[in-house]
């Protein structure tokens, strides 16, 4: 029996090209295939990664060529007089010194995850698209996606009581309680994520806990746990570097 190359499958449903016989035969593989959902679920989480970083990438050329733009063109003086040429070096010294002190400052904790931290949105995943869903967790996923942390992190709890192994429902269920400033529930769902170590929210868990470290003050924790996504190949690496900046 020839076995199925999935990958061109799950490329065209990840980007949305299946027609809908199509889609109806991959749901009901997916449903009874745990590898593939588990492949389904990471290639669309890779694809988001990729698609951020792309526009992070753009975002940063942009911003130079802004800067680029912004310094006037050198103009040729013959004579200045020499007390001019001074008082600009001293005013050119005391600019410098002034970006140091600001750019280097510690920094609030909300002015800091203001800066370096995006709330997580959710992608639609096979779980959510399979022709027999959780309804509480369709439910919750939808008040998530509109924002309405309370009545996410209800129905949220409702899944993970049904099912207390459930890493998906368990981090967002944190996040949920992180919008709504219980960070000590948030913290506690995140080591759970964290702690099961065999899921695809490990990274997002882990960041999200230094956050909650950061809301509540505990910055020796904060700096310990920036310190690990600092050292790993995370896609938080580069934010928790320039946040630990600001702290330590």
């Amino acid at each position: 029996m020839k076995t199925i190359d999935f990958s061109y499958f799950i490329e065209r449903y990840n980007s949305g090209e299946m027609n809908d016989t199509e889609k109806e035969w991959f749901l009901r593989e997916i449903e009874g295939n745990k590898m593939l959902r588990d492949e389904v679920e990471l290639r669309a989480k890779t694809d988001r990664v990729l698609k951020e970083t792309s526009v992070l990438r753009l975002r940063n050329k942009l911003h130079t060529i802004e800067m680029q733009r912004s310094v006037p063109p050198a103009r040729v003086v013959r004579r200045k007089h020499s007390s001019i040429r001074y008082a600009a070096a001293a005013a050119a010294v005391l600019i410098s010194m002034s970006i140091f002190m600001v750019g280097n400052r510690n920094l609030p904790a909300d002015e800091l995850i203001d800066r370096y931290h995006k709330p997580y949105e959710t992608i639609a995943s096979a779980r959510s698209l399979s022709d027999s869903p959780d309804r509480d967790y369709l439910t919750a996923l939808d008040y998530f996606n509109i924002h309405d942390y309370g009545n996410a992190a209800s129905y949220f709890l409702k899944v993970i009581d049904k099912a207390p192994g459930d890493m998906e429902s368990t981090y967002l269920f944190g996040v949920s309680s992180f919008e709504q400033e219980n960070y000590p529930v948030a913290s506690n769902s995140f080591n759970k994520v964290i702690d099961n170590n065999d899921n695809l929210y490990i990274e997002d868990a882990q960041w999200y806990l230094a956050m909650c470290y950061l809301k509540t003050d505990e910055t020796e924790k904060a700096i310990e746990q920036l310190s690990l996504i600092s050292k790993t190949e995370s896609l938080y690496r580069k934010q928790a570097r320039k946040i630990l900046k600001h702290i330590k």
